[in-house]
């Protein structure tokens, strides 16, 4: 289960690091994307072979980005999520947002071997100043004590 703190934590890094957009320009990964840049935060694309995705420049490695990063978003499935927790590691990376699909027992557990705190089976976008849908997603959890503490 993921703990307040380690929500707070991830939530309060400035610069955050997303692999997992979508070169169609759909899917959620590109729909947190500009979310979490309208709410303020500094968020560096990563993917493999994408130079720019809806006219963003992206980075191929986590190492590539501009500024350290110390948290990063993951939506992609749980079977590649477990070398992403590696490479993350290498680059320094303490924190990883698990998107709904991207967690697995074996990627959690990849995440404690390498010194990260995951955050899992939660939707970034009720934690990272929600508005909207996501406020009353939020509030919703509370009022049925399905909130993390």
């Amino acid at each position: 289960m993921t703990s307040r703190k380690s929500i707070d934590a991830f939530v309060a890094e400035p610069a955050l690091a997303l692999l997992g957009m979508s070169r169609s320009g759909k899917g959620f990964g590109n729909y947190a994307y500009s979310t979490l840049r309208a709410k303020g935060y500094r968020v560096y694309p990563i993917h493999p072979t994408a130079e720019i995705i809806d006219g963003h420049r992206c980075y191929h490695r986590f190492a590539d980005v501009p500024e350290h990063v110390d948290a990063a978003l993951i939506v992609v499935p749980a079977e590649q999520a477990e070398q992403v927790v590696r490479d993350a590691a290498a680059a320094g990376i303490h924190h990883l947002w698990l998107q709904q699909g991207a967690e697995s027992a074996r990627v959690i557990d990849a995440c404690t071997d390498a010194g990260i705190e995951p955050v899992w089976g939660e939707c970034i976008l009720m934690f990272a100043r929600p508005t909207g849908f996501h406020k009353a997603h939020r509030w919703l959890w509370k009022l049925t004590g399905k909130l993390p503490t």
